[in-house]
């Protein structure tokens, strides 16, 4: 064989390579695209989710673009790991990013005409190919991103270790439904963390990896399990698992438990999408080292929160059981009434402007303003029957009803708010804002306001002991009027109690409050006047304005749960106003702390006073003895009598005119709560104070949510406490003692 003829022969033979070489050469500098830069390199850009925890430790909720949050690798299952490896990469610890006998098994086998002959892609070039390179648009494409691939690949592998590797390829795959990285993908389909999946989740988990779609096992169950029977099959031909385990796991049927990533659903969805807007606000002023602000869904901050998810759970599961079992008796109670739930006394006209309003709210009626529709076609759509799924307390309702005719529907359902405070440092253990978030998203605790009633009797009694009146000083429960003339009024004024049962009695401050008498609170605001109460509101944390009329005594203006569980907290915390506050601490996604936050605190009134004041708060619950009668009462004793509370609780009832709004607020040395319940139309509402007052509408959910608390206290923390008050308050208390005490002075 001549020279010539040899020197040909190599030629042929080493072209492939030569021109492998020439492509790879013009890839790496820039030729058919850029590639990585090494700071790419060395920090991939992911979208990480911001995850809401608990102060318990319990990921409340996400906000993202991509539901993904990373993981180290020693929180990654060993039974992951080898499926993953057996599976998609047998010889990853041993190559260096291209693994050269696949390449070569896959090269052949392609020249030869087979259909498969098993993947050459390394784990790490998948890693690559998922965090830099885009999707191919023809065939040569597909062969520039194959070599850009093996490029990254192998700079992958020099900046990082076989596990970091692993750990970014199970933190960046998507795995549908929501689930980005493993992470959210064990928590969606398994309802666990990664570290607890068992072998069959963990097979299924990386049997998805092939096509995520097609091996969906909410779509396609059947195909699903057989494509985890293959990689249970991987792992028992690389001795990762036996023939006999093998043979026992692949008939297991694919078990799962579900939960789809939403924002409607879990802990505290109301606290959750409060909090977002806050966020965003604080994403907004605040920059990273790069200079760019913070972003909520994409840069993986970790919002540590005051709530504790086992008092969530509980507070949820009170309103649950009070709001569903009060709305039963709501409905028997219109039962029969043609203009039900608002007054016969209503005009229809009245009641049609009333839907109408709730269809100009509604967010169907937007989208149609949005897309231009005249009005005639808006009214026409809403009054025309489609198929539609509504709220019910036992269970989604699935009908076919005019959009008008839900919003009347809707109009029947009381609604709630609730929330539950640390009164020593302001930590908001548990929020509830309604009954159902997913088709009720107005939040009761932080941005609906209502009448509060006689809870707010309470802080005029407060500041009456500040001047100098005792709990036991005796006033006569008489009409007390304003002069339309003195205090500026349209028409004199003149409180009424709701019953004549005590009328012309001298009756002592604390029996008044704990029967909420609006006589003798009338007579306390006469002698101390509006503006000084209006100026304690504002050291006890009331934000909202008020007015300083005489009228505000009873409580008739608007406030918020959150700013009356704030001013509660006075009472407990010994005259010191504490914030409510709901964040402890910010990091970012490599766990720097980025700010802490502490609540802001105010003296408010002096100790004696605070301690007075739980002491009065206690007779509302405890009862007082009645000047008519040997025997105690009070608007809050029903949770002694019906619930059997035995500790020390201190608290306040709330019913406002017509019954529309019923308040209930308790304290206890360790927690202080507030809730509100009625209708979201004040017009409607019970016809009866029997049905209509706070002790019915608000008060059980309080009583539901503590008994939980305390039968949980090994695990919450919150044991059934006595309040820390001195001997020399009860004394005070104590009216046979001080009417001695009174008469021995009067007479020394």
């Amino acid at each position: 064989m001549s020279k010539t003829v040899k020197i040909i022969l190599w030629l042929c033979t080493l072209s492939p390579f030569i021109a492998l070489i020439f492509l790879i050469t013009l890839t790496m500098f820039g030729f058919f695209g850029s590639l990585p830069t090494i700071d790419q390199l060395d920090n991939p850009n992911n979208n990480l989710a911001t995850e809401l925890i608990s102060s318990d430790s319990v990921v409340l909720g996400k906000y993202f673009f991509e539901n993904r949050s990373r993981i180290r690798f020693d929180d990654l299952n060993k039974n992951l790991i080898d499926a993953l490896i057996a599976t998609e990469d047998i010889r990853f610890r041993e190559h260096s990013g291209i693994d050269a006998r696949a390449l070569l098994r896959a090269s052949f086998g392609f020249l030869k005409g087979k259909k498969s002959t098993g993947g050459a892609s390394t784990i790490t070039q998948q890693l690559a190919k998922m965090l830099f390179t885009e999707s191919p648009s023809s065939g040569l494409d597909r062969l520039m991103q194959k070599v850009k691939e093996w490029i990254i690949a192998v700079q992958l592998e020099k900046r990082y270790t076989k596990n970091e590797i692993i750990t970014m390829y199970l933190n960046r795959f998507d795995w549908v439904n929501n689930a980005v990285g493993i992470k959210s993908a064990s928590q969606v389909y398994f309802n666990k963390s990664p570290i607890n999946l068992n072998l069959l989740e963990s097979a299924m988990l990386v049997g998805m990896l092939k096509n995520p779609a097609l091996y969906n096992p909410n779509r396609r169950i059947s195909q699903t399990e057989s494509r985890r029977n293959v990689v249970l099959s991987q792992m028992r031909r690389y001795k990762f698992i036996n023939q006999f385990t093998f043979d026992s796991l692949k008939v297991i049927p694919i078990n799962l438990d579900f939960k789809r990533a939403s924002h409607n659903e879990g802990l505290a969805p109301y606290l959750r999408e409060y909090l977002r807007e806050e966020l965003k606000k604080w994403c907004a002023s605040h920059k990273k080292a790069d200079g760019s602000n913070y972003n909520l869904y994409t840069d993986g901050l970790k919002v540590y929160t005051t709530i504790n998810s086992r008092l969530q759970t509980f507070a949820e599961q009170a309103m649950r059981v009070h709001m569903s079992s009060l709305q039963k008796d709501f409905y028997h109670h219109w039962k029969g009434y043609t203009k039900a739930p608002f007054p016969d006394d209503f005009e229809w006209e009245q009641i049609n402007t009333i839907i109408d309003q709730g269809m100009k709210r509604s967010e169907r009626y937007k989208k149609l303003k949005r897309a231009k529709k005249p009005e005639t076609e808006i009214r026409s759509i809403f009054n025309t029957a489609v198929p539609m799924t509504l709220f019910s307390w036992d269970g989604e309702l699935d009908t076919i009803m005019t959009p008008r005719d839900s919003i009347k529907y809707n109009k029947f359902f009381i609604h709630s708010g609730m929330m539950s405070m640390n009164p020593k440092n302001g930590h908001i253990k548990s929020y509830v804002g309604g009954i159902n978030y997913k088709y009720f998203k107005y939040d009761h605790v932080k941005v609906g306001k209502r009448q509060v009633g006689s809870t707010f009797k309470p802080f005029l009694y407060s500041l009456a002991i500040q001047e100098g009146y005792t709990p036991c000083y005796e006033v006569p429960n008489i009409p007390v009027v304003f002069d339309k003339k003195r205090w500026n009024l349209e028409k004199d004024w003149v409180p009424k109690n709701s019953g004549d049962e005590y009328d012309n009695l001298s009756i002592s401050l604390k029996f008044g409050l704990a029967n909420s008498i609006n006589t003798i609170t009338a007579y306390i605001m006469k002698q101390l006047g509006p503006h000084a109460l209006v100026d304690l509101t504002k050291k006890i944390g009331i934000k909202s304005k008020l007015l300083a009329v005489p009228s505000l005594c009873l409580g008739t203006f608007d406030l918020s749960v959150y700013e009356m569980v704030g001013a509660y907290s006075t009472f407990v915390n010994k005259g010191i106003w504490t914030e409510p506050i709901f964040i402890t601490k910010i990091e970012d996604k490599n766990g720097v702390v980025i700010e802490n936050f502490s609540p802001k605190t105010q003296e408010a009134m002096s100790e004696e006073t605070a301690n007075t004041m739980v002491r009065m708060l206690q007779g509302v619950v405890d009862g007082v003895y009645s000047p008519t009668a040997d025997k105690k009462a009070g608007t809050g004793v029903r949770l002694r009598y019906k619930y059997q509370f035995k500790n020390e609780i201190g608290g306040k009832t709330g019913t406002t005119q017509n019954q529309s709004d019923g308040y209930f607020m308790g304290i206890t040395p360790n927690l202080v709560t507030g809730v509100w319940s009625g209708c979201e139309d004040r017009s409607a509402h019970f016809r009866t104070i029997q049905y209509g007052q706070g002790a019915n509408m608000a008060l059980p959910v309080f009583a539901e949510y503590m008994q939980r608390v305390y039968a949980d206290s090994l695990s919450s923390n919150v044991f059934p406490l006595d309040f820390d008050i001195p001997v020399s308050v009860d004394d005070k208390l104590d009216c046979d003692n001080e009417l001695k005490i009174q008469y021995e002075d009067e007479f020394e």
